[in-house]
């Protein structure tokens, strides 16, 4: 680990990490190191102060959204559920980015013809009044 903050960091620089054991040399090698340690839930809940509150919101928002939308989701799930979050969480200052998708998608195909359309096998035929 030492390794590379050595190769990311310039000496003399103030390193923030979570405390681990890993991090102890890192005054010994020139950097000034402040570990900070998250309170454990029962103290948050006490009105401690969280050393990441942005990352609190952001899994709180998380929890609500896989509750409130999904119900929930299964461990097979989670990752198709996660990148779909991080999707929306990246764009939810340009609401037109869903549509600009939707209509790079649209103009990236050519036109899909009616025979193909009516030749889908896992629809039902109907005939088609023009």
């Amino acid at each position: 680990m030492l390794a590379v903050i050595k190769q990311g960091s310039a000496p003399g620089s103030t390193i923030y990490t979570d405390g681990l054991k890993q991090f102890t040399g890192l005054d010994d090698a020139g950097y000034r190191h402040v570990p900070r340690v998250q309170p454990v839930r029962k103290e948050l809940r006490k009105g401690a102060k969280s050393v990441v509150p942005l990352a609190d919101r952001a899994i709180g928002n998380l929890q609500q959204w896989l509750v409130g939308t999904h119900h929930g989701v299964g461990r097979h799930q989670l990752q198709v559920y996660l990148d779909e979050f991080v999707f929306r969480h990246n764009r939810r200052e340009r609401p037109m980015a869903a549509f600009q998708t939707l209509l790079g998608l649209g103009t990236g195909r050519g036109p899909t013809i009616g025979n193909v359309i009516r030749g889908g096998l896992d629809l039902p035929q109907f005939p088609i009044m023009s």
